[in-house]
């Protein structure tokens, strides 16, 4: 694929719900042994709304999480021991049953870490659940990898100056638990795992290659796979263990066979068959290959032979089961009016003979899938709760769950483990899937409650999930309780009173305090989260937003905490899906200025802006530089290039352009203003330049410094300001080795745990009247 000159740029302004994730507390309730229970509910934007039930006792104010919300899910310690992560910590539950346990070393909230908005970021686990790998921010987009031992809280630095986690994790383990790939940059290395992690080689014996995370891939065998360029690379476990010796001589792994493609490791996805034979690529995240492995080259001509898929515009959240037996899968979500649909394809022969190929199966009933392991079963989830299909024949078996469900995980191929809005509990589905027949289901602990109180005639804990009522005395797990009794709420006890206090900073919207009523001693009950500290933009002084014949770059610096990152569409649309889903992520709704150009070349791509609500701005009906002398700008040159722009937007969608542009490539006279003006139109400008629009040439005929993603993620968190509007490019640039686009889920969180909201340029300009 060509890089292009002029890349999709959008500008994109933000409108939150509040955007900045809030943390609030509720339900205080003190019992005459001095605990206090009381409900914490994070609504972070990028992830899921949640909640969790905690008890602390006045005496010691240690304090222990009751419930956990499932929001992502793992098995470690070969199946014994079930990992969740969630807005609240990393939390470990026995698979038996029990209350949720923090892990050593890993900050959570019952260990008196604060609750941040945005995302729930990643970690990796080894399969042996010894080993956890977390990337602790120093910056907003750089941290520490660390290695931290489970069961001692020891924690290791691994790397340094390592980007933050956006849509993957920069490290994966070997399934055996002894080694681990991750990326710094745009390079590859391993960390062999010893006794006690202690020691370890310097960092410049054990590269791989050029690379991110996204170019390997393990086999559940043990071996690693590395796709560089056009050839997959196929690296024995063993021989990451003998580099650490050899590694000035020792080349990484032998050929395993060619793709017809250069490898793009910001864009493109792999995964290999379970014998190890075959491989599936996504290319662009919009077309899929199918090709065995071991033939020694492919041709551009041969390439057409082999089967492949082409994805539905705006596809995203990607996804492949692959059996044992060979049994392809590809899942992919599409958006519509109203939520998304998931398409599914299915590898196979063609009718009548003639090689394999591609065909549609009917949508499954769930966003989410995950595939047994002896490959016959497959169970969807999502909103609609938990459906178990026949993977071969495609057919449902039975509905396992109607509540909306956040994780499932095979335990075995009868057994699962279901993760919903209620509980999270073990099925045992036996052998037979008749919707006639019971399955036995164990409660592993609550996800979440509807009431929950101290018991009546006791001092154990009473909650209530989907209409069942549950107790636990602190240390024992959840058992359903028969006759549940619950007392009067109450906030006084003896020497004690609590009460809930509201803050107006910080990712807290409230907290509950403790009076003490025999000291007179007040003090919050915990800890204030402060938010993350970034650099310092020094003080905010009030400016005017714009001046006559100026661009609106900036709204008022004083007031509302907001900003807007902007993105222009030139000609390109790669990046687009990614963006879209991000922004469908994190609830936001965004301004895209559209040239003429784009319009035209991909009216498809601006229907499904304006399709998911997004407001729509000009840029022009052509994309030329008005600042170039070859042009005579008029006025009604000015008028006659956003009317026409108007009319394309209008034939691709049936909607009009909002009132707002801006001349491409920011290039604005005062004289261009100023028509642009009595055509009714606010130009738009910026007052944060990324440097995300440099290109080698520029970098090198120019002297412009090029920045990498996570450098222009730190420029923008530093140079912003209240009214800020940040400009993003989508698309390809020559001699690019990555892109900011593909980080605005790390760019969103920063803004977010600033308590900055981000909204559309309207509304910047509306509030700067």
């Amino acid at each position: 694929m060509k890089h292009k000159r002029y890349a999709v740029s959008f500008l994109f302004f933000v409108l939150a719900l509040p955007v900045w994730g809030k943390v609030f507390f509720s339900g205080l309730n003190l019992s005459g042994d001095y605990r206090v229970l009381f409900r914490a509910e994070s609504d972070a934007v990028g992830s899921t709304r949640q909640d969790a039930i905690f008890a602390t006792r006045l005496t010691d104010l240690s304090l222990q999480q009751l419930t956990a919300f499932p929001e992502k899910m793992e098995l470690v310690e070969n199946g014994r021991t079930l990992q969740i992560r969630n807005a609240f910590g990393a939390l470990r539950l026995p698979v038996a049953g029990g209350l949720p346990q923090t892990i050593p070393g890993f900050p959570a909230f019952a260990d008196g870490a604060p609750v941040l908005g945005g995302r729930v970021e990643d970690i990796a686990v080894s399969g042996d659940g010894r080993w956890l790998l977390y990337v602790e921010a120093v910056t907003a987009a750089y941290g520490n990898l660390l290695l931290i031992n489970t069961e001692t809280g020891n924690r290791t630095l691994v790397s340094a100056n390592v980007e933050r986690p956006d849509m993957y994790f920069p490290a994966c383990w070997s399934p055996d638990s002894r080694v681990f790939v991750y990326n710094r940059g745009n390079r590859l290395y391993y960390h062999n795992v010893n006794a006690n992690a202690t020691f370890s080689v310097d960092e410049r014996y054990r590269i791989i290659g050029e690379g991110t995370i996204s170019s390997v891939y393990w086999t559940e065998g043990g071996d690693l796979f590395y796709l560089r360029g056009s050839t997959v690379y196929r690296v024995r476990g063993s021989e990451l263990f003998a580099r650490t010796v050899y590694a000035d001589f020792l080349e990484i792994g032998l050929p395993a066979g060619k793709i017809p493609y250069e490898f793009d490791y910001n864009f493109d996805a792999f995964w290999i068959s379970p014998d190890s034979r075959a491989i599936l690529l996504s290319k662009g995240g919009q077309n899929i290959f199918y090709y065995p492995l071991g033939a020694d080259d492919y041709s551009m001509a041969g390439a057409s032979t082999f089967p492949y898929i082409m994805l539905p515009r705006s596809s995203y959240n990607l996804s492949v089961l692959w059996s044992p037996q060979g049994q392809i899968t590809v899942l992919v979500s599409v958006p519509q009016t109203e939520g998304a649909a998931v398409t599914a394809y299915r590898l196979g022969p063609q009718p009548g003979g003639g090689g394999l190929v591609f065909r549609l199966l009917e949508p499954p009933a769930g966003s989410k899938a995950a595939l047994s392991p002896d490959g016959t079963r497959a169970v969807f989830w999502g909103e609609q709760g938990v459906i178990l299909y026949d993977y071969t024949t495609w057919r449902a078996l039975r509905t396992l769950s109607t509540r909306p469900a956040y994780a499932c995980l095979w335990l075995g191929s009868q057994d699962l483990i279901v993760g919903d809005s209620s509980r999270i509990e073990r099925i045992r589905l036996g052998s037979s899937f008749s919707p006639a027949s019971s399955l036995q289901r164990d409660l592993i602990c609550i996800s979440s409650t509807d009431n929950f109180g101290f018991e009546e005639n006791g001092e154990r804990i009473l909650a209530r999930a989907d209409g069942i009522w549950y107790v636990t005395d602190g240390s024992e797990p959840w058992t359903p309780a028969s006759s549940p009794g619950m007392r009067h709420v109450s906030v006084t006890s003896g020497r004690y009173r609590v009460y809930l206090e509201r803050l107006n900073s910080g990712p807290y919207e409230n907290i509950p305090m403790i009076r003490n009523t025999a000291s007179f001693g007040t003090s919050p009950l915990l800890p204030g989260g402060d938010s993350p500290s970034y650099p310092d933009n020094g003080p905010i002084l009030e400016e005017e937003p714009s001046r006559p014949g100026e661009p609106f770059t900036h709204s008022r610096r004083q007031g509302l905490r907001e900003v807007a990152v902007c993105f222009d569409l030139y000609d390109d649309i790669t990046g687009l899906p990614g963006v879209l889903e991000t922004l469908r992520r994190f609830n936001i709704r965004a301004t895209f200025f559209l040239n003429g150009e784009f319009i035209r070349r991909h009216p498809a791509a601006v229907r499904d802006i304006a399709e998911a609500g997004h407001e729509a701005a000009s840029m022009f009906f052509a994309l030329i530089d008005l600042s170039d002398a070859r042009y005579r700008i008029q006025d009604d040159f000015i008028a006659r290039g956003l009317a026409r722009n108007e009319d394309e937007f209008f034939n691709a969608t049936g909607s009009e352009l909002g009132l707002i542009w801006h001349a491409p490539f920011y290039t604005a006279s005062p004289e261009i203003v100023e028509a642009a003006a009595q055509a009714g139109y606010v130009t738009a400008g910026r007052d944060v330049d990324p440097m995300d629009w440099v290109s080698s040439e520029d970098a090198r005929r120019g002297g412009v410094a090029q920045y990498s993603a996570s450098d222009m993620i730190d420029r923008i968190i530093e140079q912003k300001r209240p009214g800020s509007i940040i400009p993003i490019r989508l698309g390809l640039l020559g001699g690019r080795s990555d892109y900011l686009y593909t980080r605005m889920g790390v760019l969103l969180d920063a803004l977010v745990r600033e308590g900055y909201s981000v909204t559309t340029v309207s509304t910047l300009i509306e509030h700067a009247r």
